[in-house]
């Protein structure tokens, strides 16, 4: 095996993952912001906004990831409205776009965790909150979210961790991230076993990462759970 080659491709691919780092952060951003509001509108009862966030997470959730990101690449272009508009410098750089189909993807899958996460919050939790006065928004913030996000939270994470795969498809509307940079180096070298171990480990590194997070970030939000009764301490 060329260690010296193994290492050359892995100093080049380390140089894309700001890029897919950038990727991925900004689609678990938007995506969770709009996972919100399409949550919010999927349990509000209002049987318009019902419906429609009903239909927002079916179209992403039932379509590939990787059509939806040559729709948003190729086909906004197509609509004049949005070639004149204030939104085309934005619309017509390759990692906006991308940006913005891993977030509505995401937010599609993000917004069932979260509906899941919050009819797992006890009905006597919400009872008990409001017989000593919690209500609206209070009653969300310090009841129902914080409940339903530790029920969500080991689902999210997976989905965390695909999203970081997910990147990948990046690279074929033609934004340099680690796959991008990858398929480059393989177009100029022929060497694909060396190239694509090489990006692998990244991948891995990547998400050992973020799964670590996820686990302490669980771990601290669960911390009461572990808590020992003081009669078990005697």
């Amino acid at each position: 095996m060329d260690f010296e080659f193994l290492s050359s491709t892995m100093i080049t691919l380390l140089k894309a993952v700001p890029t897919t780092l950038l990727l991925f952060f900004l689609s678990i951003f938007f995506g969770g912001l709009l996972a919100l509001i399409i949550v919010a509108m999927r349990v509000s009862g209002n049987p318009i906004l019902s419906g429609f966030a009903k239909g927002y997470i079916f179209v992403f959730r039932g379509s590939p990831l990787l059509i939806q990101m040559f729709l948003v690449f190729y086909g906004l272009a197509q609509f004049s409205i949005i070639r004149y508009s204030f939104l085309w410098p934005f619309l017509r750089e390759p990692v906006v776009c991308a940006i913005l189909s891993l977030a509505l993807c995401t937010a599609g899958y993000s917004a069932e965790i979260f509906r899941g996460g919050i009819r797992a919050v006890s009905p006597k939790e919400i009872e008990a909150a409001r017989s000593i006065g919690m209500s609206g928004f209070l009653l969300v913030r310090r009841i129902i979210a914080p409940i339903a996000f530790r029920h969500a939270l080991p689902a999210y994470s997976t989905e965390i961790v695909l999203m970081m795969k997910s990147t990948a498809l990046a690279s074929l509307v033609t934004v340099w991230e680690v796959t991008g940079v990858a398929q480059r180096l393989i177009s100029q070298t022929y060497r694909t076993m060396e190239v694509f171990l090489c990006a692998a480990i990244i991948y891995l590194v990547l998400n050992f990462v973020i799964l670590q997070a996820m686990a302490l970030l669980e771990y601290s939000l669960s911390r009461h759970r572990r808590a020992v009764p003081p009669a078990l301490k005697a």
